[in-house]
């Protein structure tokens, strides 16, 4: 027998027959709308759970035949980026490289260099109409000058 709360908290039995207004009638069934909400917001978190923990799987995991480690780049400021790319380009990339790797504008791309730049973080060189960007230490020979003796 199902029985449902009374005005006063008491069980009692349920039935069909004269059913109340927002009663759904059926055999011995009584449909309770907070049951349901609770029972859904319980599946949504479930749910939710399971897409979480796949996530993290497949963050975790390698894919194909990549040996590189996944960059998290939503976590890498701009300037971390454009520092890691050239760095995994050998330490030295053209600009324009740069801009078809990343989905930032030309004019992004020549700020963030020339803030890079300022800071003393990569030296950009012009070779004809196009800019070279070089971490330090990766500048071509011919690049450098010279150095002077020192008179001792």
């Amino acid at each position: 027998m199902i029985t449902t709360p009374s005005a006063t908290g008491a069980l009692v039995p349920s039935t069909t027959e004269g059913t109340v207004p927002g009663d759904v009638p059926g055999p011995g069934l009584v449909w309770d709308p907070h049951l349901a909400a609770v029972v859904g917001l319980v599946a949504l978190v479930i749910l939710g759970g399971v897409l979480v923990a796949r996530n993290q799987l497949v963050g975790t995991t390698s894919l194909g035949s990549e040996s590189e480690p996944r960059r998290d780049e939503e976590f890498m400021t701009d300037r971390e980026w454009v520092c890691e790319l050239v760095k995994e380009n050998g330490g030295r990339m053209k600009q324009s490289k740069i801009v078809d790797s990343v989905d930032w504008s030309k004019a992004k791309v020549s700020r963030l260099l020339a803030e890079l730049e300022e800071d003393e973080q990569v030296t950009k060189l012009r070779l004809g109409r196009e800019n070279l960007v070089c971490l330090p230490g990766h500048e071509p020979t011919a690049s450098k000058s010279p150095e002077r003796p020192k008179n001792e």
